[in-house]
């Protein structure tokens, strides 16, 4: 089994830069591109723990924000969970990370991303 502590430092980069993308759509009340980002970040930093729990803890944020209780609820176990599914490397890859997603299902990796995480590989 491999323990996933901490995102290599190859990744983190495109990782922080959807985090910027979705704090500038949330200023300027893009909300579909935010959360689109949002995604995004969330497959990036799936394998690795606190990056993993930050993320769903922005989706709750971003949950709270728009008023979604199915959001809200989806994102708590997401946020309780999440982050140790990741240390033990137990997690359902490409998955979008929100509510309207089953957390255990395997999704597709955008091309982009997929060249991203293979170049850490």
């Amino acid at each position: 089994m491999k323990f996933n502590i901490k995102m290599p430092n190859k990744l983190i980069p495109f990782y922080q830069k959807e985090l910027e993308i979705v704090k500038d759509n949330l200023q300027q009340d893009n909300l579909q591109s935010a959360w689109h980002h949002l995604e995004r970040a969330h497959i990036i930093a799936q394998k690795y723990p606190y990056k993993h729990t930050f993320v769903h803890w922005k989706m709750l944020q971003f949950g709270i924000k728009i008023k979604s209780s199915k959001e809200v609820v989806g994102q708590i176990p997401r946020l309780l969970v999440g982050g140790v599914k990741s240390f033990v490397d137990y997690i359902p890859i490409g998955n979008t990370g929100g509510a309207k997603v089953p957390p255990v299902k395997k999704m597709e990796i955008p091309e982009d991303i997929k060249e991203i995480l293979n170049m850490n590989s």
